[in-house]
């Protein structure tokens, strides 16, 4: 049976109202059936990587197909900044863009353009393609659903950018925030060092501007016990690892466990 109702997000939903959403990121295992894995394991979403990972629109309306046909909603982190990074993943229908390397409010508000129909944003028109599935629907409605739908995720990985959280963070439009604590380790001189105290400072000026903006905040966890420290401390928003990580981690614990002395192995 036909349904013309315009989709919904339900992970926008769930953080804007003051829940949790998890999910996986995606970097190399871009085959059909990633999403449905996904969600046979409980991820409310998945985000597919085009700055790291260097696919092309083509992968990504693919995955995002599938995510969608899946049950779980398809987000993507565009490459750069620009218009013309943003608007072709939209398009496909991507129901959350993640910015990478936010740095300033003018770069949260620009980014919020490019994510909002008129009058939040500019977003370009363009109907019967794949945010609308396809189908043309009524042209008000449609811009009306996708301006409440789609997650716009402000990538926080910079000594600037923290420095600029509370600004970055208070723009109207920007729905969470997200650490990303690699590069900023990085851009302090520490790369790796997450004990150090330059680090933790700069994670808890981030913290602290998120519960100022009554924002969620977004982070990769390496595992269930660093995700659950992470909710303690106000992240909302949680990945476990990458596909790439999660695979790595279970199948050298599994074959560890396998090669131990007695385990009956030839």
């Amino acid at each position: 049976m036909r349904n013309d109702t315009a989709r919904t997000n339900p992970v926008r939903t769930a953080l804007l109202s003051g829940g949790t959403a998890w999910g996986v990121m995606a970097f190399e295992f871009f085959t059909p059936g990633l999403p449905f894995v996904l969600a046979a394991a409980g991820a409310d979403f998945v985000i597919l990587d085009m700055e790291h990972s260097g696919i092309s629109i083509e992968t990504v309306k693919a995955q995002v197909a599938f995510a969608k046909a899946a049950g779980i909603v398809p987000m993507v982190r565009v490459p750069g900044h620009g218009y013309a990074q943003v608007a072709p993943v939209l398009d496909a229908g991507a129901m959350g863009i993640m910015l990478p390397m936010t740095e300033t409010r003018q770069e949260a508000e620009a980014f919020v353009s490019w994510c909002r129909y008129r009058p939040q944003g500019r977003r370009g028109l363009g109907f019967g393609v794949g945010h609308d599935d396809w189908r043309g629907r009524d042209a008000a409605e449609t811009m009306r659903a996708a301006n409440e739908s789609v997650l716009t995720i402000a990538l926080i990985e910079s000594e600037r950018g923290v420095a600029n959280a509370h600004e970055i963070l208070g723009v109207k439009g920007i729905d969470i925030g997200w650490l990303g604590h690699f590069d900023l380790s990085d851009s302090l001189g520490i790369a790796g060092q997450f004990s150090h105290p330059r680090y933790v400072e700069a994670e808890e000026r981030l913290i602290a501007a998120a519960a100022a903006a009554g924002k969620p905040l977004g982070w990769v966890a390496a595992d269930a016990a660093a995700a659950r420290h992470a909710l303690s401390r106000g992240f909302r928003c949680l990945c476990i690892g990458h596909e790439v990580a999660v695979l790595r981690s279970a199948l050298a614990a599994e074959l560890a466990a396998a090669r131990q002395p007695g385990g009956g192995g030839g």
